[in-house]
C-alpha cells in the first residue's frame, strides 16, 4: 500500500512509504496507524474503477475496505478514481531508467501521490 500526505497548505501531495499488508483487516490496522502517525484529517482511498468506468471485483474488495477503515477512524474516508495513476508512475519510472527493483519500492507511494494530488486538485474549485 502506498501513502501520501499534503503539505501544510492542503494544495500539493508529497509520497510519504508503502507498507506490505496481507489482506484488508491488516490494511485497515495500518492505515489508522499512519493517520494517528501523521495527524490525518480526512483519507483519501483510490478506487480502481474499470476503464468504462464501471466497477469490478477489485473495486467492490476497496469499497469494502473504505466501509471497514471508516468504521475504524473518527475521520472522514472519501474516494478517488485511479484509473491509470500506476501506469502514469510506471512510465515516468521507466522514463528515468530506474531499474525494477527499485521502481517496486516507490511506484505505490508514488501512485498514492498521484491519487492524493489529483484530488486536491478537484478540490481547488470547490
Amino acid at each position: 500500500m502506498g501513502f501520501a500526505v499534503t503539505d501544510p497548505t492542503g494544495s500539493m501531495s508529497l509520497p510519504l512509504r508503502t507498507e506490505e499488508v496481507a489482506g484488508a483487516g491488516e490494511a485497515v490496522k495500518v492505515t489508522v496507524g499512519v493517520c494517528a502517525e501523521t495527524g490525518a484529517e480526512l483519507v483519501v482511498v483510490g478506487m480502481p474503477l474499470n476503464m468504462d468506468g464501471t466497477e469490478g471485483p477489485v473495486a467492490k474488495r476497496v469499497r469494502a475496505f473504505i466501509v471497514s477503515l471508516a468504521d475504524a477512524l473518527e475521520i472522514p474516508v472519501d474516494e478517488w478514481d485511479e484509473r491509470l495513476s500506476s501506469s502514469m508512475v510506471e512510465r515516468v519510472l521507466l522514463d528515468a531508467d530506474m531499474s525494477r527493483q527499485k521502481r517496486k519500492k516507490v511506484r505505490d507511494k508514488l501512485a498514492a501521490q498521484v491519487i492524493l494530488q489529483g484530488y486536491l486538485d478537484s478540490r481547488l474549485g470547490d
